[in-house]
């Protein structure tokens, strides 16, 4: 069984995305990873940072191309959703492009798309929403879903600029901002809209509790990666997003 180089364009200042992804992709049955980071340096989610960070996606890029990585996540999703609708496709095109111009043919995901992939694939039109960001980024990833024709019923910010400090969000607090949602007619709830804000102890339960579809930018992502590499998506204990080609009994 071969081992699947997964690379991951992280802002600096995250630590939760290079724990989380592991902890998924490593309960897969049927195949093994390997995780290789490069670094652009973010400390403050706003929009100056934002744009920095973005800028240095191209050295990002090369580095990880040097790796001969199979799959790339870039792994910052309000840096993209914060340009304006359909910037996910945009950077994903041009990241293909680059690794093509350099002799690869690695997958590219980003952390933005995925998450509208995961919730098109499981059918959500109407959702709910978790973000750490302060409330102008916040709106900006309301208006980025619904521009994919996703409407957001309810949605919290829990309005912390600093990114370290987004990795050491309680989930105490996490949950909390959920069960203050309206979630009434709610197709799917995403707990958290950020894969620096640690979530991935939460997902599960919170689905055991609301009743509904749970889902995390990580377990998004997850979910997007295995989907890119054409691996099976069957990985317990994260949410029913992540069970999709289990056996039914499985499921329940």
């Amino acid at each position: 069984m071969g081992i699947h180089r997964i690379g991951l364009v992280v802002p600096s200042s995250n630590v939760t995305v290079e724990t989380e992804m592991p902890a998924l992709l490593g309960q897969h049955a049927d195949a093994q990873f390997s995780f290789h980071s490069s670094r652009m340096r973010m400390q403050a989610v706003s929009p100056e940072q934002l744009r920095a960070m973005n800028a240095q996606r191209e050295r990002c890029i090369l580095e990880l191309g040097d790796a001969g990585v199979d799959a790339i996540l870039y792994a910052c999703l309000v840096a993209l959703m914060s340009v304006g609708p359909g910037e996910h496709q945009r950077v994903e095109g041009l990241v293909a492009e680059q690794l093509a111009t350099g002799g690869s043919e690695a997958a590219v995901r980003s952390s933005a798309g995925a998450l509208i992939e995961a919730l098109r694939a499981i059918g959500a039109r109407r959702i709910a929403l978790v973000t750490p960001y302060l409330r102008p980024l916040a709106e900006q990833v309301v208006a980025y879903i619904e521009a994919e024709g996703i409407q957001v019923h309810d949605w919290r910010a829990l309005e912390v600029a600093d990114n370290a400090e987004v990795g050491c969000i309680p989930g105490d607090r996490v949950m909390d901002a959920a069960r203050s949602l309206d979630l009434q007619g709610v197709d799917a709830l995403v707990i958290s809209a950020c894969v620096q804000m640690p979530s991935l102890p939460l997902v599960q339960a919170a689905e055991d509790e609301f009743g509904l579809p749970v889902l995390s930018a990580a377990t998004a992502g997850a979910y997007s990666l295995l989907r890119a590499l054409d691996l099976p998506v069957d990985i317990p204990g994260a949410g029913s997003l992540l069970r999709a080609d289990a056996p039914a009994a499985a499921r329940q």
